[in-house]
């Protein structure tokens, strides 16, 4: 089978598989946000410090429009005083997801 077709057939093969790349996986949001956002902003329930100066993931899905487009912008082109961590559309999808759940 060519690799072109096993493409098209994985979504199939997989359930779900395919509709958590489209939404995103926030299990893996979790993760990424965990490794690489932790270090400034409070990104989960559970961790007890952060900069001051930054909103907490909890916060931002509160503020955030409610398809989290604006969220999505933000993560693919961040502010200057976040660092470029390069993230795949995936990955933005995941983390994404994963403030979405926070709401």
């Amino acid at each position: 089978m060519n690799r072109y077709a096993l493409t098209l057939l994985l979504p199939l093969l997989l359930p779900g598989a395919a509709e958590a790349q489209v939404k995103g996986d926030a299990a893996i949001g979790r993760a990424i946000a965990e490794r690489w956002c932790a270090a400034c902003h409070i990104v989960s329930p559970e961790q007890t410090s952060g900069s001051a100066d930054v909103l907490t993931f909890m916060t931002i899905a509160e503020q955030a429009d409610e398809d989290l487009g604006s969220l999505k912008a933000f993560l693919a082109d961040p502010h200057p005083v976040m660092p470029d961590m390069s993230l795949t559309r995936q990955e933005i999808r995941d983390i994404v997801a994963y403030i979405g759940s926070l709401r």
